[in-house]
């Protein structure tokens, strides 16, 4: 006679979402078993997962507590589930995002399919040009204060299936497990790092500020990824008010505004010129600001627009320097670019969409760490001169090496034919 389970839970749907976590890749948990761990006895733990999920008896585990330093200091908490916690969250994924994506609004941008920072930048570019005031918000400590009860009563308006009201009970009240193996509880938050906590984030934030937006200030156009928000406003008493409003919205449900990262900004250029405090801001690693660009017709002209932040900048120093590429002597330059190009090609592909040329002195840092990579592994060039003059040489002979190359950021050569 064939059992039944309590829940009914395609089989399917486990293999999909084994193979979306395997994908993206990411640490272990506290149990410190990685995917291909997991992988080895792929049948038997597959059955298993899907076995207690079915049945109503399956139980997270504790998560793994990382703190990781935040780009203007302190640090921020990551919790990381088990591989297995991690497929867990990715099935109920797969049946509950279907539910309420299409309910979202278009300038919802963060974590959803189909969208990206990218788009965020380029329509707030857009409406920056159009609108004279901007009101940027930052919201304090979202993924760890996000209510649950307001929470579960959102996704039981969005799904029938139990078991996913269910589990995503557990997951929210699933302790940290800190480094020295203390457990702590939590009553609030759903944990940036699990793979269910973003549909969620953004399912707690279209009630708490996008639906309350289309429907209070539907003149007021906005932008949002994740807990970083820009709407666009006619007036400075306009931007105010509608701060004062989003005090009250947010902490009626449970947040708070980061007033240190929140401002009013003037979108200053040649047709606005009045003098405000604030007439920049970052949004996204970029920071929108007054430019000097050039028209069609080669006229230049002052522009409100964005580029490179310099706090993004700073990162990426911090992360090539982090490489210790000068102590690699025993590579050579094609290991250099297997072991680092597709970084500084991920660095251009995001930040140089707007105003490319702020990106130069950060990729000229990267040629300067090469320079000091070749003085150490070659000793006839362990001068400044003759160092850059190889590496000059290499760069025009195979320009596709680092992708800054392929941008024209070379490293100099002696006769100046080829200076970055």
């Amino acid at each position: 006679m064939q059992e039944t389970k309590p829940f009914n839970i395609s089989k399917r749907a486990f293999v999909k979402a084994f193979e979306l976590v395997k994908a993206n890749k990411g640490a272990y948990g506290i149990d410190e078993q990685t995917i291909e761990m997991f992988e080895e006895n792929y049948k038997n733990n597959m059955y298993k997962l899907w076995n207690r999920m079915s049945s109503g008896t399956y139980f997270p585990k504790p998560v793994k507590a990382v703190d990781i330093p935040k780009k203007n200091g302190g640090t921020r908490t990551l919790g990381i589930p088990t591989v297995e916690d991690r497929i867990a969250q990715m099935v109920a994924k797969l049946y509950f995002e279907p539910n309420v994506e299409k309910m979202f609004y278009y300038d919802s941008y963060g974590y959803r399919p189909n969208k990206s920072a990218i788009q965020a930048i380029e329509i707030t570019r857009q409406r920056c040009w159009k609108r004279d005031w901007v009101l940027e918000f930052d919201i304090k400590g979202l993924f760890d204060n996000i209510r649950h009860d307001y929470l579960m009563e959102m996704v039981k308006r969005h799904t029938k299936e139990e078991w996913i009201i269910l589990y995503i009970q557990r997951w929210l009240t699933t302790p940290f497990q800190l480094s020295d193996g203390r457990l702590v509880e939590r009553n609030s938050g759903t944990p940036q790092g699990g793979v269910i906590s973003p549909v969620l984030a953004n399912l707690f934030l279209h009630y708490t500020f996008d639906d309350f937006m289309v429907k209070e200030f539907p003149t007021i156009t906005w932008a949002r990824y994740a807990d970083d928000g820009i709407a666009h406003c006619v007036s400075l008493k306009q931007a105010k008010y509608l701060q004062r409003r989003l005090i009250e919205r947010f902490k009626a449900f449970g947040l708070e505004l980061n007033l240190e990262k929140t401002r009013i900004v003037y979108c200053k250029d040649d047709e606005r010129r009045g003098d405000y405090t604030h007439t920049s801001f970052d949004f996204l690693g970029y920071t929108f600001r007054p430019r000097r660009s050039k028209n069609r017709y080669g006229r230049y002209f002052i522009n409100f627009s964005p580029a490179i932040s310099n706090k993004a900048k700073k990162a990426i120093r911090k992360n090539v320097k982090s490489w210790k590429i000068q102590l690699k002597v025993d590579k050579n330059i094609n290991d250099l670019s297997s072991m680092f190009n597709k970084r500084i090609q991920g660095w251009i592909n995001y930040y140089g969409h707007f105003y490319k040329s702020e990106m130069y002195g950060v990729l000229r840092y990267v040629n300067q760490k090469l320079k000091y990579w070749v003085r150490r592994k070659y000793k006839k060039l362990n001068s400044s001169r003759r160092a850059e003059r190889w590496l000059g040489q290499i760069a025009l002979r195979e320009p596709n090496l680092f992708a800054h190359w392929k941008m024209g950021i070379l490293p100099a050569v002696s006769n100046g034919s080829c200076m970055s």
